[in-house]
């Protein structure tokens, strides 16, 4: 299907965990993305499709208009949203035209639930401001030149809900029981070095933790452009991600 154009609802439908999806606007800080990474897209998420569940975006914005799904409230940072709102709200809010990439072959229960494991992870973690934004970049591609100071977060932990029909807590409560851990189902630490997080870099450590992605670089070398097809994302296990397929909102 690449290279087509199909609408917002086929889109939700053909969707599955693992898939990409990209966003390309034209405001002057859009721009600014654009053309700092080279790429023509400035915003990436990726798909969660679980259970009986509606499909669910994976990201990390400046935005809070739409409610968490994982939280229940409206926050800023890395977010678990309505796929479908998701996709409205940065078409009708900020302008931007969207395309989806899906993930070849589909994932297993296994990577589901890592991808889980990190959501319950890192859902809430701050976005990090424009400078800053712009310093991880620079460290991203140029360790050498520009020293982290910050290693690790405070020593918050995140509040789990139920959300999900029970299957995060599942998923947690068996990791619990296979590594013997006492810990207490339901409440998990923070991604460690992640103080904020940026849209790609959330793609990028949700791959990495599901096996889809090799560890060689660390998540602040990852931008929107690394996932778009002109690139090159160094999959493992097989996997690849197909051609953008462009997806219109009413028609638009």
């Amino acid at each position: 299907m690449t290279g087509t154009t199909i609408s917002l609802d086929r889109a939700v439908d053909l969707t599955r965990t693992g898939d990409v999806w990209l966003f390309r606007g034209r405001s002057g800080a859009d721009r600014a993305i654009q053309n700092l990474t080279n790429s023509p897209v400035n915003h990436v998420g990726m798909a969660i499709v679980v259970d009986d569940l509606p499909p669910l975006m994976w990201h990390a914005e400046l935005g809070r208009s739409l409610p968490d799904v994982w939280t229940g409230r409206h926050q800023r940072g890395v977010q678990l949203h309505d796929l479908s709102d998701a996709v409205v709200t940065w078409h009708e809010r900020y302008g931007q035209r969207a395309w989806l990439r899906q993930l070849e072959p589909t994932v297993g229960r296994e990577h589901e639930d890592a991808a889980l494991r990190t959501v319950a992870r890192l859902d809430g973690t701050p976005f990090p401001s424009t400078a800053r934004l712009a310093s991880r970049w620079a460290r991203g591609r140029m360790p050498g030149a520009v020293r982290a100071a910050v290693r690790a977060r405070d020593g918050a932990t995140a509040t789990l809900r139920d959300l999900l029909e029970g299957r995060v807590l599942d998923v947690l409560r068996r990791t619990d029981a296979g590594t013997g851990s006492d810990a207490a189902p339901g409440v998990a630490l923070a991604e460690p070095g992640l103080e904020t997080a940026y849209c790609a870099e959330v793609v990028a450590v949700t791959y990495e933790e599901m096996g889809l992605l090799d560890t060689v670089h660390r998540p602040n070398w990852y931008d929107p452009g690394r996932f778009w097809s002109g690139d090159r994302l160094p999959l493992t296990g097989g996997f690849r991600l197909g051609g953008e397929i462009a997806v219109t909102v009413a028609g638009r």
